[in-house]
């Protein structure tokens, strides 16, 4: 491409002193450029003139060819700035569901608001799925939660913990444990559950086994906004994570678990490893880490 706008720039100018006096370089060195390129491509393209240059037919005929390349050039590197600079480009991001209650929302709106010509897309998805996608470049960035004793593929993966995500137990305002300051899981053992499983093992629920009694889950519902109209309407109580607390109905009382009881998931951003992220994945982290810690 220097080849070619010094080839540009002397055939405007008729004269390879002038152009190099445009473009910063010795006519020596200009000299030297059009000699290789000349030699790469076989032909002569200028006659050297007792007073400056002029082109030849091959010359004539590389000029339209010259400009337009360099013009696309151009036109590609100004495109790439955009992507640097933010004002192109894509984020398509995937979550899983509680972080999409209040998380990835205040994330999401901060960014619009700074780089409002990024339109970010979101996926939701269980954290496993959402990382099968992030592998197969279906999406740039994962939003993922695992329990400790449960960790990723960091072969694969580079995972940075975002934030911790405690476990409450939700229960009716009026519930007779709603204005405890902790509970204990075992004072729950007798209560109906909302879960989205009847399998306890493969929900939150899991904590009650751990706590030596099986749960007995009333209302089987996957969405946290149907589980938590069941337990506003006093059907039953659920084990709600601290990140989809975040949305939950006024008419609700959240209360905390003792520290021995409670599940404590990792959330953590997700990229491919080895995998360059886009400049807009870079820029969105430090909304997400804001919204995680606000």
């Amino acid at each position: 491409m220097a080849w070619l706008e010094v080839f540009r720039t002397a055939a405007r100018l008729g004269s390879f002193t002038a152009a190099g006096d445009r473009l910063g370089w010795t006519q020596s060195a200009v000299s030297r450029q059009i000699a290789s390129l000349e030699g790469e491509l076989g032909v002569v393209l200028f006659d050297r003139l007792p007073r400056g240059v002029g082109l030849t037919e091959h010359g004539r005929t590389l000029l339209p060819h010259a400009e337009a390349l360099l013009e696309r050039f151009d036109g590609t590197r100004r495109d790439l700035a955009s992507l640097t600079g933010l004002s192109a480009g894509r984020l398509r991001l995937g979550a899983f569901d509680s972080a999409n209650a209040a998380l990835v929302p205040a994330a999401l709106a901060a960014f619009r608001g700074a780089h409002p010509a990024i339109a970010p897309t979101l996926t939701e998805g269980l954290s496993g799925d959402l990382l099968e996608l992030l592998a197969d470049g279906s999406i740039d960035l994962a939003l993922v939660t695992a329990y400790p004793e449960h960790p990723y593929d960091t072969e694969r993966f580079e995972l940075h913990r975002l934030v911790d995500d405690p476990v409450l137990v939700a229960v009716p305002r009026t519930h007779r444990l709603a204005r405890r300051r902790r509970l204990r899981l075992a004072e729950l053992a007798e209560e109906p559950w909302i879960a989205a499983s009847r399998r306890p093992e493969a929900t939150l629920l899991a904590a009650c086994v751990r706590s030596g009694f099986q749960p007995r889950v009333e209302y089987e519902v996957a969405g946290w906004t149907a589980k938590l109209g069941l337990v506003a309407a006093g059907l039953g109580i659920t084990l709600i994570p601290s990140l989809a607390a975040r949305a939950a109905r006024p008419d609700l009382a959240l209360v905390p678990l003792h520290p021995d009881d409670t599940p404590v998931r990792h959330v953590h951003t997700a990229v491919r490893r080895g995998h360059h992220p886009a400049p807009a994945v870079t820029a969105f982290l430090p909304f997400l880490r804001a919204a995680a810690h606000g």
